[in-house]
C-alpha cells in the first residue's frame, strides 16, 4: 500500500537537480538559496529557486532563520535529513520503473558533482584522493550481506561527523547489483548431469 508522503520524497528526491540540493545541505549547515546558487553554479538560478521552493513545500528543507536583505526577505534554510532518506521498507514500495529513475537520476547528479569538482580552479583529483574504480565481485549470499555490512559499518562510522575546519564534504556513492542472472531452477535434466 502506497503512502502519499512516500511517494511525494520519492518524486521529490529522484531527481537530479534536488538530490544536488540535498547533498549541499548535508552536514547540519544552513544555507539561503543565493548560497545554493553559487555552489550549483552550473545549475540555472530560477532552476534552484523552484527547487529549494519544491524542497521547503515538501518539508524536507525547513526555514533556520530570516532576514532583510535590501527590502526582501532571505531565508536559511536546514535540511530535515530524516525525510530525505529513501530507507529499506520504502524501496520496497518502488517499482522497476522507480529504481530506473532513481539510478538515472542519481547518475545525473552524479556527473554534474564530478564536472562541478573538475571546473574547480585547483582540482587536483591526485591529491585529493579522487577514484571511480570498478570491481566485479563473485559472492555468494552470504558473502554479499557480510561486505554490505563492512561497507555499512564503515560509512555508518564517518556518517556522523559535523563539519569542522580541517573537515570537507566528500561524495560516496555506493553502486552495487547483480551482473548477470542466477538460474533460479534446476531443470530435472540439468539435476541428472551433476549426479
Amino acid at each position: 500500500m502506497w503512502d502519499r508522503t512516500q511517494v511525494d520524497t520519492l518524486d521529490l528526491l529522484l531527481h537530479p537537480v534536488r538530490l544536488r540540493i540535498v547533498h549541499a545541505m548535508s552536514g547540519g549547515r544552513t544555507r539561503t538559496t543565493s548560497e545554493l546558487c553559487t555552489h550549483l553554479p552550473d545549475v540555472p538560478r530560477t532552476t534552484v529557486y523552484r527547487h529549494v521552493g519544491l524542497l521547503a513545500e515538501a518539508g524536507l528543507l525547513e526555514v533556520a532563520g530570516e532576514q532583510r536583505v535590501h527590502g526582501a526577505v532571505e531565508r536559511r534554510y536546514r535540511l530535515r535529513r530524516e525525510r530525505t532518506v529513501i530507507d529499506r521498507d520504502m524501496a520496497a514500495t518502488m517499482s522497476l520503473e522507480d529504481h530506473r529513475n532513481g539510478f538515472a537520476a542519481a547518475m545525473a547528479a552524479l556527473h554534474a558533482e564530478f564536472n562541478a569538482y573538475l571546473d574547480r580552479e585547483y582540482a587536483d583529483p591526485i591529491a585529493d584522493s579522487v577514484g571511480y574504480r570498478q570491481f566485479p565481485l563473485w559472492l555468494n549470499q552470504d558473502e554479499l550481506a557480510e561486505l554490505i555490512s563492512e561497507i555499512t559499518s564503515a560509512i555508518v562510522s564517518k556518517r556522523g561527523n559535523e563539519p569542522t575546519a580541517d573537515r570537507s564534504p566528500h561524495l560516496l556513492s555506493a553502486i552495487l547489483f547483480p551482473t548477470e542472472e542466477l538460474p533460479q531452477h534446476r531443470t530435472d535434466e540439468q539435476a541428472d548431469h551433476s549426479q
